[in-house]
């Protein structure tokens, strides 16, 4: 009996110990495999979404050095109309901030079956196109208003009200006529065909209101100096102010969705008008410093543009994520949302680099005067590299926090933090130039 009960308690022992020895076994060969397969899942997201948005990003880098250069040639109108570069990130902002957001409401419409890509009419479609018709014509009299606020309070040499105004809604609605329906084929057209819209529109939508914003507000300056001083100028700034009245009080006595859009979008956008002017202060403030140095004008569309494009997509694909229930509303980042950074800083590294080797190209070739190949790389990558973990975390948590408040983060993660965006990437922009010359 003892040998028995000796025998027993060495066999219980081996096999306690053979179970540990496959616990660990298991767990050292697991580990990698699993390790791997994060891996794997991760890369075949890149994978997907460069994919994807190679051809969106390619286009919006083009199209952000379209709109540097015009506005590189835009020099003489910078000094005959003194307070427009004030407005000009503003509005720029702006349209990629309304637009955007009409995007990203049509995207998540469309994962969640509610919106047919089909170009049909559609009760959601309308609502939408209604409220982006008045939210351009409000937010450019308020964006007009704030940049003569800053001019002001700066002690800017800056146009009078009325200028700024019908400069401000003249170029929304001029851009907006082409925008608006720009928007709504990208966003339904890129579904039908099988992409994913977070990944495309975006990056398309941010590109156009850079392309057609500067050369909007140009026709409307051009505008402005054919009806100045022929009391049509006074005419015209009135009708304004009566359609953004209208506007506003229509879009708060519609239907419930119509009204959730607009008294959520207006306070959002109020936030962002601030935050888009103080970069064109920034800006302004280094006016001649700038204007020695033009090349860096044709660099600030273009890299304001990526940082806007890299904050949207983020926040299109953390809003779609949220509705889905693909990601968490937890303020500690969970494993889908780290996938996501980890596909935004890739884009980034791929993308400074490349933005200031273009601008530098497309300075050369216009006979542009411009800093050096190696410091315009160096003033991109090093911006745009300093600028990307903040613009993660801003957008990850204004997505999170909005979310949990019972805020749709289509109407307010985009608008913020394209917006917050803008000053950020202007003052690293700035930041990064400044010490490259070593002026501080």
């Amino acid at each position: 009996m003892k040998i028995k009960k000796l025998i027993e308690n060495i066999l219980t022992i081996l096999v306690k110990i053979v179970i540990i020895l496959s616990k660990f076994t298991i767990k050292l060969f697991y580990t990698p495999f699993f390790a791997i397969n994060k891996l794997s899942l991760f890369f075949f997201d890149v994978k997907r979404v460069l994919g994807e948005s190679f051809i969106a990003i390619f286009i919006s880098i083009l199209g952000g050095l379209l709109a540097g250069l015009f506005l590189t040639l835009m020099t003489s109108q910078l000094e005959t109309f003194p307070g427009l570069l004030v407005l000009i990130p503003g509005a720029i902002g702006m349209r990629g901030n309304i637009f955007g957001a009409l995007g990203s409401r049509l995207n998540s419409n469309l994962h969640i079956g509610t919106l047919s890509p089909e170009l049909k009419k559609s009760k959601i479609l309308n609502q939408n196109i209604a409220s982006t018709i008045i939210l351009t014509i409000i937010m450019s009299i308020l964006l007009a208003f704030m940049a003569k606020g800053f001019s002001i309070l700066l002690g800017f040499q800056s146009m009078t009200i009325i200028d700024f105004t019908i400069i401000s809604v003249l170029g929304g609605i001029l851009s907006g006529i082409i925008l608006l329906p720009a928007t709504a084929l990208i966003s339904l057209k890129s579904y039908e065909n099988g992409w994913d819209p977070d990944n495309v529109t975006t990056p398309l939508i941010t590109t156009a209101g850079d392309i057609f914003t500067i050369p909007a507000l140009f026709l409307a300056s051009l505008t402005l100096l054919v009806i100045k001083n022929t009391h049509l100028d006074i005419i015209l700034f009135i009708i304004f102010i009566m359609m953004g009245l209208a506007g506003f009080f229509f879009g708060i006595k519609a239907q419930p969705d119509l009204q959730k859009i607009i008294k959520q979008s207006i306070p959002t956008l109020f936030i962002c008008s601030i935050l888009g002017t103080t970069a064109g202060t920034i800006l302004n403030s280094k006016l001649s410093v700038i204007l020695d140095n033009p090349s860096i004008l044709a660099l600030v569309p273009l890299f304001s543009d990526q940082g806007g494009n890299l904050t949207s997509v983020l926040g299109a694909r953390l809003s779609s994520g949220l509705h889905s229930g693909f990601i968490e509303a937890k303020l500690r980042p969970t494993e889908g949302a780290i996938r996501n950074f980890g596909i935004i800083i890739i884009l980034a590294i791929i993308l400074y680099p490349l933005i200031g080797l273009m601008a530098y190209i497309a300075s050369f070739w216009l006979g542009i005067d411009s800093l050096g190949i190696y410091e315009l790389i160096f003033i991109s990558t090093g911006a745009g590299l300093f600028l990307a973990p903040l613009i993660i975390s801003m957008t990850f948590f204004l997505s999170t926090a909005s979310y949990r408040l019972g805020l749709d983060p289509d109407n307010i993660v985009i608008p913020i933090s394209t917006s917050l965006t803008d000053p950020l990437a202007t003052i690293s922009l700035v930041l990064v130039f400044l010490f490259s010359l070593n002026i501080f």
